[in-house]
């Protein structure tokens, strides 16, 4: 039967849109399934694991650094406990002005103004991970832990730690040496030596506390803990705890009977610095650097007064004079004139000089120090009256060789010398020469072409050199021990908390250089004359004094000083020498007024003993003899000098 198209039956319309929904609704719930099935079944672990870290909390537990110590077992830097106030930020109220509020009664607290509570908690927030607390005062008192705790309603988010400091048994002593410690910065987070620590930890930034760092830094331990929605630790909810592991011990070579006597002798003539070395090993007795600082004073936060009496005093106490001061030597230069004359075929020991009390080079005349000649005198004489017309003629027949560069270069003037404290850049010093007037001239210096006056002034430690302490105990180390150029070190040995030897430190020689046993005794008796018979530079100081020792004085004029700079270089016992001793003193006038005085005041705190000994000996003597005990007076007033020194 044919149906018109006005017969046909019409669509439901109400079961389409049932379909279609239904078709939806299948879709919807096949989307539904497949992304629960792939939360609970195929990733179900994952966010399990991310639920489970929401409610736990892990924080680093610090490790207390080791200790350092003296040779002989003394602490030097031990760890103490402090009290530090710290502020969640977090917990800090979200309204400005309540939040202002807040942080003004925080500031009064600890005595710090409302802006300096923000800087610092700003200071800190770039230091510490998201979310941590920030460290606002450290080293607080227990009135304000008491108070705090009986206040905390008005002080949310505040609470009181306990942390580990750096606490300093003697103070100053050897605060050059031992460096001070700081948090890392965010520089320092980038450079290989501290890849995988976290902003706020602790690091050495000074001294061997620098140097030794991972040695004494420690292993942090981690302490794990569940939170609630607030993000507070709740009751029992402490998971698992990995305790830290401390530093190991650093032991040094420092003898604390030398270090007290340098440094005393420093403070009593003004600023100038000091090295005792051993000529054998180049461990280091003593160094030492006036004025010096309190490493307490350094941990922050500072005042404004202690950061003007550290980094703005023109008096440079954070200077290490001892290996970054850079001063002309004088006299104590002759030693290194010798050698290369002597090297060279420029002279012998017997060659003999008229010093007529001047000489005149390339038209210019050069004096003696004093004015007065010492007539025909040969190499031993020249160093115990310290000739400078004989030292001036040696340094004019070397002026075109290059011969004194090339060997104060070998003895290490003008070079590192690679000790195991941290330096600035450019403290190596200079050694000046033609090569060295070139580049200077090249980068824009206004020097003349070098000649025989510039090889003159230096042959007599004058003119541009400029060299610290411990390169001059090296070069004159180099001499006494046969030719060893040694490497200096502070560091002895690394112990565990069980006080085990872990490792010793001693490092490898420089390098070696041809020294002539026959050129080395003329050297060592010049320098023995000089210090201990009569007419000699130091005989004032060392004649009498019971042990035999080889020293030369040198006084440097400096620009722009009215006094000259007063340098001493000793080698003790005579003539096979244990120890070097330099000493410089800035405006200390003729070497042998203060730095000669000072390094025998050194001397005596080394052979203490010694010299004890031979006091004794000589009363026995004097007294077996019936006589008055006046053969003693020198033995025995050695014997106090190192008794106050020590």
């Amino acid at each position: 039967m044919y149906l018109r198209p006005e017969d046909r039956g019409r669509p439901n319309r109400t079961a389409q849109r049932i379909a279609v929904l239904g078709g939806v609704a299948v879709l919807l719930f096949g989307v539904l399934f497949f992304r629960l099935w792939d939360v609970q079944v195929i990733r179900g672990s994952h966010y399990l694991a991310e639920a489970q870290n929401n409610r736990v909390r892990s924080t680093k537990i610090i490790a207390p650094r080791g200790q350092i110590l003296a040779r002989n077992g003394e602490v030097l830097v031990d760890n103490g406990a402090s009290l530090t106030l710290r502020v969640d930020p977090a917990r800090l109220p979200r309204d400005p002005r309540a939040k202002k509020a807040e942080l003004t009664r925080i500031g009064a607290l600890v005595h710090m103004s409302l802006e300096r509570v923000e800087e610092r908690i700003e200071e800190e927030e770039g230091k510490t991970a998201p979310g941590a607390p920030v460290t606002v005062r450290n080293k607080i008192g227990y009135d304000l832990v008491y108070y705090v705790a009986e206040n905390q309603r008005k002080f949310p988010g505040v609470k009181v730690e306990k942390v580990f400091v750096r606490a300093y048994p003697s103070e100053d002593r050897a605060a050059h040496i031992l460096g001070t410690v700081g948090e890392v910065s965010e520089e320092e987070l980038e450079e290989p030596p501290y890849e995988g620590l976290e902003p706020g930890e602790m690091v050495g930034q000074g001294g061997v506390e620098y140097t030794y760092n991972k040695v004494l830094r420690g292993t942090p331990g981690i302490l794990r803990y569940q939170v609630n929605a607030a993000g507070q630790p709740t009751p029992g909810g402490r998971l698992h705890s990995t305790p830290p592991q401390p530093g190991d011990t650093l032991r040094l070579t420092i003898n604390p009977a030398v270090q007290a006597a340098g440094e005393q002798a420093l403070a009593e003539r003004g600023p100038g610095a000091f090295v005792s070395m051993n000529v054998h090993t180049g461990e280091i007795l003593g160094i030492g650097s006036f004025p010096t600082f309190d490493p307490s004073e350094l941990t922050p936060p500072l005042s404004q007064a202690q950061a003007d009496n550290l980094f703005r005093n023109p008096e440079d106490p954070l200077t290490d004079r001892a290996v970054e001061g850079l001063y002309p030597t004088g006299s104590t230069f002759k030693l290194i004139t010798a050698m290369a004359a002597l090297n060279s075929g420029i002279s012998t020991p017997q060659t003999r000089i008229n010093d007529t009390g001047s000489i005149t080079i390339s038209g210019e005349e050069f004096e003696d120090s004093e004015g007065v000649g010492y007539g025909n005198v040969d190499l031993v004489e020249a160093l115990k009256y310290s000739s400078d017309v004989y030292f001036y003629s040696l340094g004019n027949d070397m002026w075109k060789t290059g011969a004194l560069q090339h060997w104060a270069h070998l003895l290490g003037i003008g070079r590192s010398t690679g000790i195991d404290l941290p330096q600035a850049e450019g403290s190596e010093g200079t050694l000046p020469g033609k090569k060295w007037t070139e580049e200077e001239t090249a980068a824009g210096a206004e020097l003349e072409p070098w000649g025989p006056g510039q090889n003159v002034q230096l042959a007599t430690g004058q003119g541009y050199l400029q060299t610290d302490p411990l390169e001059m105990a090296v070069a004159y180390a180099t001499v006494a021990n046969g030719g060893t150029v040694l490497t200096p070190h502070v560091g002895m040995e690394v112990e565990d908390a069980q006080g085990r030897v872990l490792k010793e430190i001693d490092p490898k020689p420089q390098r070696h250089v041809h020294v002539d046993t026959g050129y080395r005794a003329a050297i060592l008796e010049g320098l023995h004359e000089a210090a201990q018979s009569q007419g000699g530079t130091s005989c004032s100081s060392f004649c009498g004094f019971p042990i035999e020792v080889a020293g030369k004085t040198g006084t440097a004029e400096r620009v722009g000083h009215a006094a000259n700079q007063s340098w001493y270089v000793v080698l003790a016992p005579y003539p096979n020498p244990k120890i070097v001793t330099a000493v410089t003193i800035e405006e200390g006038g003729f070497g042998a007024e203060s730095a000669a005085p000072a390094a025998k005041q050194i001397l005596a705190a080394y052979f203490k003993h010694e010299l004890k000994r031979k006091a004794e000996e000589e009363s026995e003597t004097s007294e077996g003899e019936g006589e008055e005990v006046g053969g003693g007076e020198v033995p025995v007033e050695a014997a106090e000098g190192t008794e106050t020194g020590g």
